[in-house]
């Protein structure tokens, strides 16, 4: 009777590499190969690290920062200690270069590995081993790193770095996510695309450690993760509007507010949240003519909508009479 054994991707590979490399990779580290952007904006004060790669979740294990230090991307055969002892470098002192070749020196599988470092004063540093699988390479430039692994090509590290130099005009998470893309239209990752993510770090400190991350979207697995990226990029800045108009309320400045809903509403026109909050915005400051036709059409499209509306004046969050809420919600 003959016995069938399944040996998964990361066994067989580790298997590989052991009997080739005399144990210098570890079998345990992940096998993400991939393409990744790391980039600064000394104007707006932001860091940014945008990873896509064939490989489940990249963000978990690729993509390393923080505020008022630095980011990371640490791939091909990925050792991701880079990430946090990296960052644990930079932020004694040590500059982007100087905590890579540190971390490299003392690495017995540096040449499986391909990192990029950048720290919060704009200092960049790459490193690109040399039994990484080909196409492999990376490109420093002023305020950011490129560099990728098992492309289909050679075209894809050079139209990633000339994508980036063509777009200063736009915000840098716009201008990483364009990056990636350009390097997918290259021919990008030999095998294909599955999971990729975007973080955005301020290059000053944060006072609280829940403010550290300024942009941070995953796509772990999907058919088009750049596409969906994109798309979770707008929708965060469809939110951004939101809370602008929510800010421009608390300052009195409704007409300030109105013109951020409105931008809003226009990026993500379907989404009925966004108009609810809005009308509850326009009630609590005396205007609920103009704010009951959206809130009938908000629910036309769902009635939970106005159940909710029901229970907000006992948190406070809706200021009305008795009165007014049965214009709202009717009877």
């Amino acid at each position: 009777m003959k016995a069938y054994y399944t040996i998964s991707l990361t066994v067989l590979l580790s298997i590989i590499l052991n009997v080739s490399n005399a144990q210098f990779y570890k079998t345990e580290e992940p096998f993400a190969h991939t393409f990744s952007v790391v980039a600064i904006d000394p104007v707006s004060g932001e860091m940014a690290v945008g990873v896509q790669s064939h490989w489940f979740s990249v963000g978990s294990i690729v993509s390393w920062g923080k505020s008022g230090v630095g980011v990371v991307a640490t791939q091909s055969f990925v050792n991701p200690a880079y990430g946090p002892d990296g960052l644990k470098l930079i932020s004694e002192g040590k500059t982007a270069e100087q905590a890579l070749q540190m971390l490299v020196e003392k690495d017995a599988g540096r040449d499986y590995r391909q990192v990029a470092f950048l720290d919060a004063k704009g200092n960049i540093s790459a490193f690109t081993g040399d039994k990484c699988v080909q196409s492999a390479s990376h490109i420093t430039g002023e305020n950011f790193s490129v560099q990728a692994n098992m492309m289909l090509n050679n075209d894809v590290v050079p139209a990633m770095a000339k994508t980036f130099r063509e777009n200063a005009n736009l915000p840098l998470a716009e201008r990483v996510v364009k990056t990636m893309q350009a390097a997918q239209d290259a021919g990008g990752d030999i095998r294909g695309k599955q999971s990729a993510v975007l973080l955005v770090f301020n290059t000053k400190a944060v006072e609280f450690e829940w403010m550290d991350k300024k942009i941070d979207l995953r796509v772990d697995d999907h058919t088009a993760p750049l596409i969906e990226l994109e798309r979770l990029l707008n929708v965060y800045r469809a939110y951004e509007h939101m809370n602008n108009g929510d800010l421009a309320i608390e300052a009195g400045d409704m007409a300030k507010a109105l013109d951020e809903y409105a931008t809003a509403e226009k990026m993500f026109p379907d989404n009925l949240e966004m108009k609810y909050w809005k009308a509850v915005a326009l009630t609590n400051n005396n205007r609920l003519n103009d704010a009951l036709p959206i809130f009938m059409e908000i629910f036309k499209k769902d009635s939970n909508w106005k159940e909710l509306t029901k229970r907000l004046p006992a948190s406070g969050l809706l200021n009305v009479s008795d009165e007014e809420l049965l214009k709202i919600v009717g009877k």
